[in-house]
């Protein structure tokens, strides 16, 4: 039977989290601001130097850029999606890892969209967009897509955190700064859990994780037609949409159990994150990583099979070019999960969290393969032949930025945990009230 907690019990545990800052959490903070500076310094090159610092050309104009663009939003709505469905369904064992999936959603939105920005030769005319927006335009629908999600993503993490917010508030043994303890009475909005600002608070999270579960499916389906509406080879598909949004899910499953294993490792929550939620966080991407393989093999049978000339090229060229990397974001971080997490004898905490490095890492080169072999396959080839107008090859800015990205996003889930419990203190305590209640009546 799980234990039950009260809110002094599971602040004393989680509140050194919040008060303490080891000489290791402050060494990895100021290696991820290295690599961020190293970043901006790749960023000042580009704007000083033009694009032509990049490897981005005539042909591929998208590069990874545009490939980390999709992929830390697929992140986002991923999160998005399992923290809103979780809620919804009132999954018991959600409630020591469904803010791990909040705070997954929120920073992976806030730092993909920059991505695209990148990309953009004129920044200085990027308000264009909001002042002569072109509604026939799939970039016009993702502006505003991404704007709605943004504010959907950050209101939903806020209602589920003012009860903690409040509880942090409360806690006199809590040794915070002053700024900080204001903040959280600033934030709490006054909440004082009676019944009647439960139930309000209740309602609201529910309303917006249903909303959030619409959104992303449809946010994440427009940035699918930004290349499914676009007479590209390999790109103009009907199964885009779906596709997307089942990748999405796969990757950012696999990154919830790696944040999940890391802040069970560094933090010692053992005893809240246990063998079980990796299970069934694990079942999810079993589960997931089927649908997706589904969806690989109809996207290239398709194409294989209907012979149209570019459609034939580009299938040849990832059977050359693109051959392991192929192998790898196709069958390896498939097929492999799967086993991994199918086989009871291989399903241990450490072999979870293996097979979910590996979706990762596989997802990130399927959006690779995606975006870079399709545009190096263009039905009007340019004429001249250089390979290094014909081929992408990153650059070293490129390569900077992304690292920048990773970086940041990791800098932002650690300031998270020197604020919030990583546990939700709220949703322990409703679990054990729960559990009370069933106990006196099954008693009385």
């Amino acid at each position: 039977m799980m234990k039950t907690y009260d809110s002094k019990t599971l602040l004393k545990t989680f509140s050194p989290e919040i008060e303490n800052t080891s000489l290791t959490w402050k060494l990895t903070i100021l290696a991820g601001l290295v690599v961020f500076l190293i970043g901006m310094l790749g960023l000042w090159r580009q704007i000083t130097g033009g694009h032509i610092v990049t490897g981005m050309r005539d042909n591929v104009v998208w590069g990874i850029y545009i490939v980390n663009f999709i992929f830390f939003m697929g992140l986002s709505y991923a999160g998005a999606l399992i923290s809103g469905t979780l809620v919804l369904f009132k999954s018991e064992w959600r409630r020591p890892v469904i803010r791990i999936a909040e705070l997954i959603t929120v920073i992976s939105i806030l730092i993909g969209p920059f991505y695209i920005l990148l990309c953009v030769g004129r920044l200085d005319r990027l308000y264009f967009l909001a002042l002569y927006p072109r509604i026939q335009s799939p970039i016009a629908w993702d502006v505003i897509a991404i704007s709605t999600d943004i504010i959907g993503c950050i209101l939903f993490l806020y209602l589920s955190l003012i009860q903690d917010l409040a509880l942090l508030r409360d806690y006199e043994d809590l040794r915070v700064p002053h700024w900080k303890r204001k903040l959280y009475k600033i934030l709490a909005l006054g909440y004082t859990d009676t019944p009647e600002q439960r139930k309000h608070l209740k309602t609201a999270r529910n309303v917006m994780a249903a909303m959030i579960i619409a959104i992303a499916i449809i946010v994440y389906s427009v940035l699918a037609w930004l290349f499914g509406v676009t007479l590209q080879p390999g790109w103009h598909s009907t199964i885009f949409g779906p596709y997307f949004v089942i990748a999405a899910v796969y990757s950012g499953t696999g990154l919830m159990i790696i944040i999940m294993w890391i802040y069970r490792k560094v933090y010692h929550l053992e005893e809240f994150i246990t063998k079980k939620h990796f299970e069934y966080v694990g079942y999810l991407l079993l589960i997931v990583g089927a649908f997706y393989g589904y969806f690989t093999f109809c996207d290239y049978l398709t194409k294989w099979y209907g012979s149209q000339k570019m459609d034939s090229l580009l299938i040849d060229k990832l059977f050359s070019q693109y051959y392991w990397l192929f192998i790898f974001a196709n069958y390896i971080g498939i097929l492999v999960p799967i086993i991994i997490i199918g086989i009871s004898k291989f399903r241990t905490i450490n072999s979870i969290f293996f097979a979910a490095v590996l979706t990762v890492l596989s997802l990130w080169v399927n959006r690779y393969l995606i975006v870079v072999p399709t545009l190096e396959t263009p039905f009007l080839p340019i004429q001249d032949v250089r390979p290094a107008w014909l081929r992408y090859s990153a650059t070293w800015v490129e390569w900077s930025l992304l690292a920048a990205g990773v970086a940041i996003f990791v800098v932002l889930l650690m300031l998270a945990s020197k604020f919030i419990p990583i546990v939700s203190v709220s949703e322990m305590m409703e679990s054990s009230e729960q559990k009370n209640t069933s106990k006196n009546e099954v008693q009385g």
